[in-house]
């Protein structure tokens, strides 16, 4: 069972929440950038300051989904063996609010990131693909 109270259950779910989806939302985003320089050459002038800023994005966006349920469209708890803690996941069989936001959260930090993930790979192998066989006939 959880040993250390509701408040420190709260904020390891928050901080699991909080480190997966910006783990995940800067891998998008290094796949969108790499995308940029090796596809689109012109456009994937990358300085310091646009790091920054991607950085700073993918903080902010992990960090609206990490704290919707401690405003209450979601809710964090027990996982169902007891152990951890994270998204209360059986709150959505109840609560409409609660189911509102593990759509939510579906779609935009898992299905978008990993869209966006696959189409930048596959637009780089392409034009790796492309680029050696331009390489092979000269």
């Amino acid at each position: 069972r959880w040993l250390y109270g509701k408040q420190i259950c709260l904020f390891y779910a928050f901080c699991g929440v909080l480190f997966g989806i910006c783990s995940l939302s800067t891998l998008t985003l290094l796949s969108t950038v790499c995308c940029l320089k090796i596809c689109f050459p012109a456009y994937g002038k990358l300085r310091r300051e646009h790091g920054q800023i991607l950085i700073a994005c993918a903080w902010t966006y992990a960090a609206i989904f990490a704290c919707s349920p401690l405003a209450h469209w979601g809710a964090y708890g027990a996982e169902p063996y007891g152990t951890a803690c994270c998204i209360d996941w059986r709150s959505t069989n109840a609560n409409a609010v609660a189911m509102s936001y593990i759509v939510v959260l579906f779609v935009f930090c898992f299905i978008l990131p990993c869209g966006v993930i696959v189409t930048s790979y596959s637009l780089i192998l392409v034009t790796v693909k492309e680029s050696r066989r331009a390489v092979e006939q000269h």
